[in-house]
């Protein structure tokens, strides 16, 4: 995609400080990182969302994750890191071309990531049997 910023940088027309890369997939640093080292992992054909993506790529990108994470524990000296998908403009996704962010986590950082909700009357049974 002619606009797409991840494009860009997997075509090296943006410059980036890349930490890992194969034939099918890039990671790099995150210009506004959440906690210093916070990385970005995408597959570097062009798809918008998850479903788009064909099973052979998320194959090469679930192999990544485990070469990303090491890497980011062993030599970032962290405790652990989350991993997430923004799948959507709505769930907020800013870029519309699938990626991954990889958080370093430190005990005591500060970042919050969700507080849950409690589902109402019959609700948890209702969305099962929608999603069963």
């Amino acid at each position: 995609m002619d606009n797409c910023i991840f494009c860009k940088i997997i075509k090296g027309e943006i410059p980036t400080f890349k930490i890992y890369e194969d034939e099918s997939v890039l990671a790099f640093l995150d210009i506004k990182p959440v906690n210093p080292g916070h990385v970005l992992l995408l597959p570097k054909k062009h798809f918008a969302t998850i479903e788009d993506a064909d099973t052979a790529t998320l194959e090469k990108i679930g192999a990544a994750f485990k070469i990303i994470g090491s890497r980011l524990k062993e030599r970032l000296n962290i405790a652990g890191y989350n991993t997430y998908q923004n799948n959507g403009e709505v769930a907020g996704q800013e870029v519309p071309h699938l990626h991954w962010h990889f958080i370093p986590r430190q005990v005591g950082d500060g970042l919050e990531l969700w507080h849950g909700k409690s589902y109402g009357e019959g609700e948890v049974e209702k969305i099962y049997n929608l999603l069963k």
